[in-house]
């Protein structure tokens, strides 16, 4: 099979993601980075690990390695919006950080 062309979705980082990112070290941004681009290349077919839909319009990027990182967004017609990201501390999601997200969808 011979493929023709590669699908790539639009991303758009919002300014609190960009920030966060930013606040990162080099070994960390760099990790982000690699599983932005899995978000862009792989679209609706990201999975877990890397990927987990969290609710109906809203899923998280799962960043792995000394520090758990994640990255909630959202599906627009056109590509996906990063809306919010944290250090994971804890088996659960704190209530606060998908507040933020979910407020910052809408």
């Amino acid at each position: 099979m011979q493929i023709l062309e590669s699908i790539s979705f639009k991303l758009l980082v919002t300014y609190p993601v960009k920030e966060f990112m930013e606040e990162q070290s080099e070994e960390v941004y760099t990790r982000i980075l690699r599983s932005i681009k899995l978000l862009r290349d792989g679209g609706p077919f990201l999975r877990p690990p890397d990927a987990k839909k969290i609710d109906r319009n809203l899923y998280e990027l799962r960043i792995r390695g000394k520090e758990s990182i994640r990255i909630f967004y959202t599906k627009t017609s056109e590509g996906y919006i990063l809306l919010h990201a944290f250090k994971k501390k804890t088996q659960k999601i704190p209530r606060r950080e998908l507040k933020l997200a979910v407020d910052r969808m809408r």
